[in-house]
């Protein structure tokens, strides 16, 4: 595992860890982190996923949110530099590289240097967590479309003009908001009633989720629940209301309908 010492530059692989699981991981990712000679990874990926390079040198670059990391730049220049310095290089991001992953930054780097890459996409948190809590983000009748978004960490600053137009809506990042989010999205005419889940977590051994409706997350229910270290999403949307054939789920302590384990 030494650098090579010719002028040549390396290889860029970004690569999607997926939303936690290590064996979610694309066969292709695992494959080319078993041939990678240095990954650069987010602070979420757990141990189990670089399980998958035992041979590599391992670089942390971020990313938690509410805490320290790394500056995107300096990432930047990291890839570059070790792109210079070894053949096969891996920058490891969770979920999928090209949704909320400041992918772009890191490609017009790349692009600049003139080294060589590719993209290897990843299950984002989005669609792991519609499977954990068993409900299909679209829906025949109901829901025919779908928004990811995020919203900026000013108090102040949350907009859901665009949003709301979707049929349901999943917020990355968004716990700090949580209630601010649900508010202006009944202000903009989503029934109150529109069940609005939490899911932290999601396929990992940390996994839980909450279902609320819009109306408890604007009065700081969600918020109240939520774990402030464990990532979050938010999901929004008459498609992951109860079904029919659903079995009814007992009251918790709190009133709230608690989804079993399977």
């Amino acid at each position: 595992m030494t650098p090579h010492q010719d002028k040549r530059t390396g290889r860029v692989t970004l690569i999607g860890a997926g939303p936690g699981a290590a064996d979610l991981i694309t066969v292709r990712g695992a494959r080319l982190l078993g041939e990678a000679q240095v990954v650069l990874h987010d602070a979420l990926v757990s141990p189990e996923m670089l399980a998958w390079c035992p041979q590599a040198q391992l670089v942390e670059v971020g990313k938690r949110c509410g805490q320290r990391s790394t500056a995107q730049l300096f990432i930047n220049r990291q890839i570059v530099d070790l792109a210079t310095k070894y053949e096969r290089v891996v920058r490891l991001k969770g979920g999928d590289p090209m949704l909320f992953g400041r992918a772009d930054e890191e490609l017009q780097a790349l692009e600049a240097a003139g080294i060589e890459y590719e993209v290897v996409p990843g299950i984002t948190a989005a669609l792991a967590a519609a499977s954990a809590i068993r409900k299909p983000l679209t829906k025949r009748g109901v829901s025919r479309s779908v928004a990811f978004a995020t919203q900026a960490k000013a108090a102040d600053a949350v907009d859901v003009e665009a949003d709301v137009r979707a049929d349901t809506i999943v917020y990355y990042m968004g716990r700090d908001q949580a209630a601010n989010i649900a508010a202006q999205l009944i202000a903009h005419g989503k029934p109150a009633s529109t069940p609005a889940w939490v899911v932290e977590a999601a396929t990992t051994a940390k996994q839980r989720s909450h279902q609320f409706t819009l109306r408890q997350m604007a009065v700081g229910e969600a918020a109240a629940w939520m774990d402030p270290v464990q990532p979050s999403l938010l999901m929004i949307g008459e498609a992951l209301a109860d079904r029919a054939t659903e079995a009814v789920e007992e009251a918790g302590p709190d009133g709230h309908h608690h989804e079993r384990a399977a």
